[in-house]
């Protein structure tokens, strides 16, 4: 029932999570999915990233390119490039994974529950290409109190730009 709860409160709930992947939903009514094939996909990706975002799987932790990057900017979808989580949501939870408190925007997420490894955790993926992300959960820091937990091998980082004056 917990997990229940969070994707209420998350915004991510099991019919908006259906409709990502069928994409009905308003978040991808407007926005257009990417439908790669499977040899697209590895062909794009270096095998770490396929394996992460095509097939749900994990780095090992402390060893991501960006679980202790701390420069400002935004964490892109590694299979789409979609804007997914800005750095000032950025926190260090002690995971060796990037872990974030807030998406840019909800709507760019799709959840799932997931029930593997004798574990029950909610499932992230980008709503766009319906790649795996991570997983979040209600042990994060205010004010949303979750910790989206990410592979760096799923996303990309673009330096935010300096204001020059």
């Amino acid at each position: 029932m917990k997990w229940l709860t969070f994707l209420f409160i998350a915004g991510l709930s099991f019919s908006a999570c259906g409709q990502a992947k069928t994409n009905s939903s308003k978040a991808t009514q407007t926005m257009e999915k990417v439908t790669k094939t499977e040899a697209e996909w590895k062909k794009e990706l270096d095998p770490l990233a396929y394996h992460v975002l095509r097939e749900a799987g994990t780095e090992r932790a402390f060893t991501g390119k960006l679980w202790d990057n701390k420069e400002d900017g935004i964490y892109k979808c590694g299979g789409c490039g979609e804007p997914l989580f800005d750095a000032q949501t950025k926190y260090e939870s002690g995971t060796g994974w990037p872990s974030f408190y807030a998406p840019l925007d909800k709507k760019k997420l799709a959840a799932h529950l997931d029930k593997s490894f004798g574990m029950i955790r909610t499932e992230v993926i980008c709503a766009k290409c319906d790649g795996h992300l991570g997983h979040v959960f209600e042990d994060g820091p205010m004010p949303t109190g979750l910790r989206y937990c990410l592979n760096s091998a799923a996303l990309t980082f673009e330096p935010r730009q300096k204001k020059e004056n």
